[in-house]
């Protein structure tokens, strides 16, 4: 027994289109969560810390493997990283999303230190206070975009009853299914959708409230598309057929004209916001309008 694929393809792949390219080399900036299973920790690798620290600048081939290397689904990457003076730096890596299967906290966490580290080289000190650090260094300076990959239609998948008769088999492979893994990976990102909701002040409770004109001005900063109603062949994690792609396509244009909806913390299903009137196609509009007002402002003020 072993994994279902054995990813030698998958490698010499990317090893034939990336070469010997490097993470600093990426043309924007990336966040890529990974999972180091021998010492059981989340490796966040980012472009910024790839160009100031060579152990932290993989070749993106080994990034790629790495972060691709579903459990059950595609073997784990053992790759090293070696710097100038001869430091040697090991990893054995899994998938992040055993971690991050929803990185967009991730993202979030990474800004704040990016803009935190700006202030203090643009004010050529170090802040004594973290206070004084991270003054007005909030979520009001920020726009998220979150695009899920599709999730599964959860119609009472599991219940307690079903697991009180499962043994460590039951929980690994159950029916044709894998609860323990469905279940880490959807608490984890519902976990971010949680603490997303807590700081873009999306409770379910004020979503309902029509006079909180600061919260419905907030809704603006975060939108988060996401079917949650995937079913058969389009569930699926590795069914790559071209009818399949081409109704995955079908689905993600469906998506657009959908309103806007965000996650009710109470049942863990999407819900369209009762303030909104757009689709997320207008919503992915005025996102791209809003970042491009800021972009000529910033060039303007250089």
């Amino acid at each position: 027994m072993g994994p279902k694929y054995d990813g030698k393809y998958l490698k010499e792949l990317l090893n034939k289109k990336l070469g010997d390219l490097t993470l600093k080399d990426t043309l924007t900036q990336v966040i890529i969560p990974t999972f180091n299973i021998k010492y059981l920790f989340p490796v966040i690798f980012t472009t910024v810390q790839a160009k100031m620290d060579e152990l932290n600048n993989p070749k993106l081939a080994d990034l790629c493997l790495s972060t691709s290397a579903a459990p059950t689904y595609l073997p784990g990457h053992e790759f090293e990283i070696n710097n100038s003076i001869g430091t040697i730096r090991k990893f054995d890596m899994i998938d992040g999303g055993v971690a991050a299967n929803n990185p967009t906290l991730t993202a979030i966490m990474h800004e704040r230190k990016e803009m935190i580290i700006r202030r203090q080289l643009e004010s050529e000190k170090i802040c004594k206070e973290e206070d004084e650090c991270n003054n007005n260094i909030t979520s009001k300076k920020m726009l998220i975009l979150s695009l899920g990959t599709g999730t599964p239609k959860k119609n009472g998948k599991y219940s307690a009853a079903d697991s009180s008769k499962w043994g460590v088999l039951g929980w690994v492979y159950n029916n044709g299914t894998t609860p323990i893994i469905d279940i880490f990976s959807d608490a984890s990102a519902d976990m971010v959708d949680y603490h997303i909701g807590t700081i873009f002040q999306y409770e379910h409770d004020f979503h309902k409230n029509d006079n909180n004109k600061r919260d419905h001005s907030r809704k603006k900063d975060y939108l988060r598309i996401q079917e949650d109603t995937l079913s058969g062949d389009l569930s699926s994690v590795d069914i790559a057929t071209k009818e399949n792609l081409e109704n995955l396509e079908k689905v993600g244009k469906n998506l657009l004209k959908k309103t806007v909806s965000r996650v009710n913390l109470t049942t863990g299903e999407f819900e369209e916001l009762p303030h909104e009137k757009g689709t997320n196609e207008d919503a992915l509009i005025q996102f791209a309008e809003r970042l491009s007002h800021e972009r000529k402002l910033r060039f303007a003020n250089r």
